[in-house]
């Protein structure tokens, strides 16, 4: 049974759900564009307007239940130049690294002006840190359609029609992860979450 969060906790973790949607998605776009491939451009997904890639349903289960998703950035792989397997990859791998750098530069931004004292800054600050691993480390699990699964396609040697075979499977076994393996992914969050919250400390310090 899930835990409905308050109005409060949805208000304060808002800006770090709809800000680390909007760039994974708007990530996956810029890269696909800067390889060839101009589709995300041409259906209006490449910008950071958040209206153009939150899905309504995967938004608002984000927010009540922890788990959601925004709608996928079309991409054409045969447009991408050179090696198509390579491109996929790094297409699918900067969604995820975005997030990693959201989490990031919050962190830093956190030690740099936490003991401001500014309204509410710090606990969005947190939100933003942990919202951004999770999405990151969610997106890395290589069950399609998540971004793992093309990553993880683009690493191994050969076609993997195995990972075709079990897109159509994906969304029964998303759901069973989610209901049942947050723990696991958990275990994967949990330290890299305490390490960003230790480098605000150490900026912390150092702006002291």
């Amino acid at each position: 049974m899930f835990n409905f969060p308050s109005l409060n906790t949805i208000a304060l973790t808002l800006p770090a759900i709809i800000i680390g949607l909007t760039f994974h998605e708007y990530a996956h776009g810029w890269v696909a564009k800067q390889l060839g491939d101009r589709t995300a451009e041409a259906h209006g997904r490449l910008t950071i307007n958040p209206v153009a890639h939150l899905d309504p349903v995967g938004f608002i289960l984000l927010i009540l239940a922890g788990f959601g998703w925004a709608k996928p950035v079309p991409v054409n792989p045969y447009n991408l130049r050179g090696d198509i397997k390579r491109g996929m990859l790094l297409v699918s791998l900067a969604g995820p690294a975005t997030n990693f750098l959201l989490a990031v530069v919050s962190a830093v931004l956190l030690g740099l002006f936490g003991s401001m004292q500014i309204p509410y800054f710090n606990i969005i600050m947190q939100y933003m840190i942990v919202i951004n691993v999770v999405l990151a480390i969610f997106n890395l699990i290589p069950i399609p359609p998540l971004d793992g699964s093309k990553i993880l396609a683009g690493l191994l040697p050969g076609r993997q029609e195995w990972l075709d075979q079990l897109e159509s499977y994906g969304p029964i076994l998303l759901i069973v992860l989610v209901f049942f393996g947050f723990r696991f992914i958990s275990v994967l969050i949990n330290p890299v979450v305490n390490i960003l919250i230790l480098l605000a400390n150490i900026v912390a310090q150092l702006v002291r």
